[in-house]
């Protein structure tokens, strides 16, 4: 397991049992991962916002974990646990391989992606076109599984291009599932993996709620959640009487606070939702720590600029990170310059409130 040293992740071997990660990936609501977003300094981030929320890493290659440097790649704090590795790739062996690593690294499960829709991604024959070769997926997942004791799950799509009816997702949960992998995130609409860019493909095909409730009705003994389109808390709820689980992805970039109270309404937590400014003081040990190993502070301010959307002072909290932190030398001080700018703003605000 993961030990720390500071705010870095050291690996040694791995010393879960069996049936303590058997139900470590089961939780009701989780971030996806996201290319360029979920990095371990947003997800550090998160973790002051909800403490159990289920997180994931952006996606990795098998290639690049295989030959890469996996501390770059796969380090995290181990307060940012419960969390998820996913990778990308069709080989049996790599993904074994990734799968030991993974658990000697700490993570709490490993995902598969069937669901890229990246021409990129498409042409390493992983991700979405995966779905046209369910007996391939299953074949990676039974790798993994046999590779380490961590849980394996699979997060794909409803359909890829022509093959999207019903009988094609549930052909391809039934092989995969063969295996014993049993929790499937599924997003709610087709790829199309010539035409649409993946932005598009986020955002064109329809979603299809009912054929992911179906799903569950289908196989009961599965868990399955449901990705596509969430972007209140409220619609977590709705959904959680169909299905097990709801994986929200970009509103958890654009509106991070909204995760504030995740804890207390769907885990039952006692302590408090903290307050923004509360999350910006836990995170400046760890910003200091960063930019005296010299990272730049644009890394990690770049994941916080939307903590104040919608609050008086939002646009100053921006403008000050976004100009600042890119400066030589810049570091937590800027932080709370920018602060100090939304504190005002909103005495401000207070102020004519109480005039009128």
């Amino acid at each position: 397991m993961t030990k720390l040293h500071g705010f870095m992740a050291v690996s040694t071997p791995f010393d879960r049992r069996q049936s303590e990660a058997a139900t470590a990936i089961e939780v009701p609501i989780s971030i996806a991962p996201m290319m360029d977003r979920t990095d371990r300094h947003y997800r550090y981030f998160m973790r002051q916002i909800t403490r159990r929320t289920l997180l994931y890493t952006e996606m990795v290659t098998a290639q690049a974990i295989v030959h890469g440097d996996r501390d770059h790649l796969l380090g995290f704090t181990p307060s940012e646990a419960p969390l998820v590795l996913q990778v990308g790739g069709d080989d049996p062996q790599m993904l074994a391989t990734c799968a030991r690593v993974a658990a000697n690294f700490g993570y709490d499960a490993i995902n598969l992606n069937v669901g890229c829709p990246s021409d990129r991604v498409s042409s390493g024959n992983f991700g979405a076109c995966l779905m046209a070769q369910p007996d391939r997926v299953a074949e990676g997942v039974a790798a993994m599984m046999a590779a380490s004791p961590l849980p394996v799950s699979v997060k794909h799509r409803i359909g890829v291009d022509d093959r999207d009816r019903y009988e094609d997702v549930a052909n391809f949960v039934d092989t995969v599932a063969q295996t014993g992998c049993r929790h499937f995130t599924v997003h709610a609409r087709k790829a199309w993996l010539q035409g649409l860019s993946p932005k598009d493909n986020r955002t064109i095909p329809p979603l299809r709620y009912g054929d992911v409730r179906r799903l569950k009705q289908d196989f009961p003994h599965l868990w399955i959640e449901i990705n596509g389109g969430f972007t209140q808390l409220d619609q977590v709820s709705e959904q959680l009487d169909r299905v097990d689980g709801v994986m929200v992805g970009r509103a958890a970039y654009d509106q991070p606070y909204l995760f504030s109270t995740v804890d207390q309404r769907f885990f039952a937590a006692d302590e408090p939702a903290p307050s923004r400014q509360q999350v910006v003081e836990a995170l400046l040990p760890y910003i200091d720590h960063w930019v005296s190993q010299g990272l730049k502070l644009n890394k990690i301010t770049r994941h916080l600029l939307m903590l104040f959307a919608g609050q008086p002072g939002s646009r100053l909290w921006k403008q000050i990170l976004t100009e600042e932190s890119c400066r030589p030398g810049a570091g937590v001080g800027v932080v709370q310059q920018a602060m100090a700018a939304v504190q005002r703003q909103s005495a401000i605000q207070t102020q004519l409130g109480q005039a009128h």
